[in-house]
């Protein structure tokens, strides 16, 4: 299950701070409170946070800025966060469009999870938010991608 953090212990996660520190995040919610939950707890990990509390901002964000990683609310109005992210893995003209990307979502079925990872999800946290599950799921991607690419990218 994706939410397994039993490899990255909490305790062990604060070892992982300076791996944080920096990494580009464009954190996606219509709902204010949650946005800046995750920010918060991402800022309080070093990460520079960019935020955009609709899907049509989060596309204009995109072809602007370079992020590390993606985190969207599933449940948006007029596009919600399954169709964003579709929407960035199939546009060409996108640069970083296989940038990867975590669900955040108080839909905690199984369904819900299959239909984020197929499309195009990488992670995948439920609400309400638990700091130490998220920052299990972006050192996951980071790890993933030091592996792909033989660097980190920040």
């Amino acid at each position: 299950m994706a939410n397994n953090s039993e490899e990255l212990h909490p305790q062990n996660v604060t070892n992982y701070f300076q791996s944080l520190d920096g990494l580009q995040i464009l954190a996606v919610d219509d709902n204010a409170d949650s946005l800046f939950l995750t920010t918060c707890v991402l800022e309080s990990y070093g990460v520079q946070v960019t935020t955009a509390t609709s899907a049509l901002e989060a596309l204009e964000t995109i072809k602007q800025l370079k992020f590390d990683i993606l985190i969207f609310d599933i449940a948006m109005p007029n596009m919600d966060g399954y169709t964003l992210v579709q929407e960035i893995r199939n546009n060409a003209l996108l640069e970083n469009r296989n940038i990867p990307a975590i669900a955040l979502t108080a839909l905690g079925s199984e369904d819900a999870l299959n239909m984020a990872f197929m499309s195009g999800f990488q992670g995948y946290v439920n609400k309400p938010l638990d700091p130490n599950i998220l920052v299990a799921e972006i050192l996951k991607l980071i790890g993933s991608s030091v592996l792909e690419n033989g660097t980190n990218s920040h």
